[in-house]
């Protein structure tokens, strides 16, 4: 059987980091298209959130409630549609990020169609509808289980990275994919803040096109190893 040159492990991690670099796209395209508002990384809508209920100037608070509870809702339908699957990618995981992908597909052509800046509740639709398939990328991501990679935050890696590293006493494991999120978010929010100077539809395309290579090239994969192994329960003998 001949086998691929990237182990799965490997292409795993380096799908994740795409979805990753992806997030800082929509976040950046949230905060300064969509009224400030984080549809990826929620720690910034609960500190928002507090701000604004403590009555501080001009923050917005309708937005990132709902980003806030939109996310949670598709991380949960993710997780029920995943729950039952086995460890690893599956065609549940292919499902998912479909729905992703093309939920934000859906949201780019509506930001063309549409000038969702020029009415609240269109925007809030929006933001919405984003922080929607955010949360299910959160959750696809979560039960793949590539180690140090959310997707959505970074936090946790970076005192990660700080906290094992040399400079602390430690070994720094995974200290690669660690820089390599933190470095990817933030090329991700770069892009996605230049983006804006062409359309806000721009931003939301790129991470919908990224969302679609990711589940082509996971899928591919997937069913390359589950025809693999078929051949393999079939015929023992030349798989040794």
């Amino acid at each position: 059987m001949k086998r691929s040159s990237v182990s799965t492990d490997r292409l795993h991690l380096w799908l994740m980091l795409a979805l990753t670099f992806s997030t800082g796209v929509i976040d950046a395209v949230g905060f300064l298209g969509l009224d400030r508002v984080f549809t990826g990384n929620m720690t910034g809508n609960v500190v928002l959130l507090g701000m604004g209920f403590a009555g501080a100037a001009d923050l917005p608070i309708l937005r990132p409630a709902l980003a806030l509870v939109f996310f949670m809702i598709g991380a949960a339908l993710a997780g029920r549609v995943l729950r039952r699957a086995p460890e690893g990618w599956t065609g549940r995981t292919s499902a998912t990020l479909l729905v992703v992908a093309l939920g934000t597909a859906g949201l780019a052509v509506l930001t063309v169609l549409v000038d969702v800046t020029a009415e609240e509740m269109l925007g809030s639709i929006t933001t919405s509808g984003l922080a929607l398939v955010m949360g299910a990328q959160a959750a696809t991501a979560k039960r793949l289980k590539v180690a140090e990679i959310t997707t959505v935050v970074v936090t946790s890696t970076i005192t990660g990275l700080a906290s094992d590293s040399w400079l602390a006493g430690g070994k720094s494991p995974f200290w690669a994919r660690r820089a390599a999120a933190i470095v990817l978010i933030l090329a991700g929010a770069f892009a996605g803040a230049a983006s804006l100077n062409l359309g806000l539809w721009v931003g939301i395309a790129l991470s919908a096109l990224l969302a679609s290579l990711v589940t082509i090239i996971g899928h591919t994969r997937h069913r390359k190893e589950k025809k693999a192994l078929h051949a393999s329960a079939a015929d023992p003998v030349s798989a040794t």
